[in-house]
């Protein structure tokens, strides 16, 4: 099954203007992780913190981000190719005015059970009434948080019907941003200094937010919310918002089962896993993520025109070239997982313990990247098709290995096992997805991918081979300066080792990566 020009082209412009805008915001959540670990290391401030901030993100994936964009994009891109404008914009504003009231209540709500939230999230808090305490006021300053996130997705929404993508990729680029001035400006002033962050997840909101609306209006999309709380379509979108809600439930329930197990154990495992995640969603965020967010408008259009095989065709290319992104940097963050972690984070009250934990902690972490990556994008089809069903059964089944494995290598492994867990429930995710796929719409190329496999771990394995000699040559003790030296020795090296032996495999998605480069700029 060979992608078409025109389904590789669609692709291909999102994925360089989502890629770059991605590229920068992953790169400002280093230095943002940099700037935390150095301030407060890992422990039980930065555990209070990160369950607290935790609470609103996972409304937000939920409500937010995650099911709006999933379940409004298709919507969107079905009214501008079928409708007239002015019925689109007057879906818009009906959408805008229902999100408000349902994004406020939730807030409000969320203020007042904060105390409630916070023992069911982490009850290991509840032996420690200061970690505590400071955890639900850190809930309780970052709920607002949900509102400016949820109107940010809105817009992104919309501006990704349009096919641009560059500014509403920027969004997340712009919370780092307020939250490392906020830690920098702040923290020595207030007390406890924790606050600072929090303040900054409120500024980089609100942020998300503006940086977006100079170019909505560029398009004519009005942002002014309307009561028609009747709109026709509004009865449609929660059809297919609520079980698209459900269906990242099941993941936000593999985040919640695995902070709470980690609650219980030895101070500072949460702080672990939260890094570790960090450096792994680096790569999903660049390349898995945007491919997936890219590939959503391209699958809604061919789903809108009721062309299944052209689906197919998109889904197929997308699965290829995200193994060909995921494969390699999953290699690369397992033989480099402690001096990657080391450079980044072993400053300040960040220590040789804590590289060491955290270290452990990504390389699990990154057996899953593939399956991060491709579960996202095959998910994306059946949203595509407004099918938001499929997902959710898939989760459900996923939720259920995480939680076998998860409580089986907790004693034994402690927070590594959680990763094992999420690694393995990830794949468990993507093979559901791709069979009932298959049956869905019919061939996907199975032969093709797993031929694009092989050749993307042929390459791979020259990667590993220079990583592998560099660290063992690895100079030991050496300052920081010298360490980041051999690990961007350690990453460029690698990276063209790949890239040339992928050249001499004929690796066409080589080649579709090389084209979305020039269009980074755009969108």
């Amino acid at each position: 099954m060979i992608a078409r020009p025109d389904h590789e082209s669609q692709v291909v412009r999102a994925l360089g203007s989502i890629g770059a805008a991605t590229l920068a915001s992953r790169i400002l959540g280093f230095v943002r992780d940099m700037v935390v670990a150095s301030t407060f290391g890992a422990g039980p401030v930065t555990d209070a913190f990160f369950v607290a901030f935790r609470i609103p993100n996972i409304l937000r994936r939920l409500l937010g981000e995650g099911a709006l964009s999933t379940a409004v994009v298709p919507m969107l891109s079905d009214y501008l190719v079928t409708r007239p404008r002015g019925e689109f914009n007057r879906l818009f504003r009906a959408i805008l005015g229902a999100a408000l009231v349902v994004l406020g209540t939730v807030t409000v709500l969320g203020v007042l059970t904060a105390p409630w939230l916070v023992r069911v999230m982490a009850p290991g808090f509840a032996g420690e009434p200061a970690q505590l305490a400071l955890a639900v006021t850190l809930t309780r300053l970052m709920f607002p948080y949900l509102v400016l996130v949820g109107l940010a997705a809105l817009v992104m929404g919309a501006l990704n019907a349009h096919g641009r993508f560059f500014t509403a990729a920027l969004g997340p680029a712009v919370l780092n941003v307020g939250m490392i001035a906020c830690v920098l400006a702040l923290a020595p002033y207030v007390r406890p200094p924790i606050l600072a962050l929090a303040v900054g997840v409120l500024l980089g909101g609100v942020g998300q937010l503006a940086i977006q609306l100079p170019e909505l209006a560029r398009t004519g999309v009005p942002l002014r919310p309307s009561r028609e709380l009747r709109h026709p379509a509004l009865g449609r979108l929660m059809r297919l918002l609520l079980p698209g809600v459900f269906g990242l439930a099941t993941v936000q329930v593999t985040v919640f089962i695995n902070t709470l197990l980690a609650s219980l154990l030895r101070p500072g495992s949460i702080s672990y896993l939260y890094y570790a995640d960090r450096v792994m969603e680096f790569p999903l965020g660049v390349f898995g993520i945007a491919l997936a967010s890219a590939a959503l408008p391209a699958m809604s259009r061919e789903a809108a025109s009721g062309d299944r095989k052209a689906l197919a065709t998109t889904m197929n290319f997308a699965l290829r070239l995200s193994c060909y992104a995921a494969l390699p940097a999953t290699v690369g963050l397992i033989v480099l997982c402690t001096p990657i972690t080391r450079v980044l984070f072993e400053r300040g009250e960040f220590g040789p313990a804590e590289t060491a934990a955290t270290a452990r902690a990504l390389a699990w972490y990154a057996l899953g990247l593939t399956a991060f990556s491709g579960t996202r994008i095959a998910a994306q089809a059946f949203y595509a098709m407004g099918d938001t069903r499929t997902p959710v059964v898939t989760g459900v089944g996923a939720v259920a290995v995480n939680v076998v494995i998860a409580v089986a290598l907790l004693r034994p492994m402690e927070y590594a096992g959680l990763a094992v867990a999420s690694s393995a429930s990830a794949y468990v995710n993507l093979v559901l997805l791709v069979w009932l796929g298959r049956r869905r719409l019919g061939r996907l190329g199975g032969r093709e991918i797993a031929r694009s496999v092989g050749r993307t771990g042929l390459a791979s394995a020259g990667l590993a081979a220079w990583c592998g000699v560099l660290l063992w040559r690895w100079p030991a003790p050496a300052s920081l300066r010298v360490e980041a030296v051999w690990l961007g020795a350690a990453i460029a090296g690698g990276g063209l080792i790949f890239w040339l032996l992928s050249t001499a495999l004929r690796s066409p998605e080589r080649a579709a990566l090389f084209r979305s480069l020039p269009s980074s700029g755009s969108g």
